[in-house]
């Protein structure tokens, strides 16, 4: 098994950072709980409140997969509908 980087790149809606902000900080505790979950850290762009970037470490692509479709994920989806206007993610491998 290879380690498995994850940055996502969230941007809010102006008028819908505090919501995504709140959802977004659910996410943390249940997350780091999983399995396979090395870290789970949020930020907030100092310059840009509503930019919000995951920086994760999962132990494998296999349990980062299987954090993906469990349900607290699909509830913060449901519930900031319309309110995140960019989401990027990026799988990404340590090289050096």
């Amino acid at each position: 098994m290879s380690q498995l980087t994850i940055v996502a790149n969230i941007t809010a809606r102006a008028d819908k950072i505090e919501l995504v902000k709140a959802e977004l900080l659910k996410l943390i505790d249940v997350t780091r709980a999983e399995e396979g979950c090395i870290n789970y850290d949020l930020h907030q762009d100092n310059a840009n409140p509503a930019h919000f970037m995951f920086y994760e470490n999962w132990q494998s692509r296999e349990l980062w997969q299987a954090h993906m479709g469990n349900q607290h994920l699909a509830d913060y989806v449901a519930a900031t509908e319309g309110a995140v206007v960019e989401f990027v993610l990026n799988e990404m491998t340590v090289i050096g």
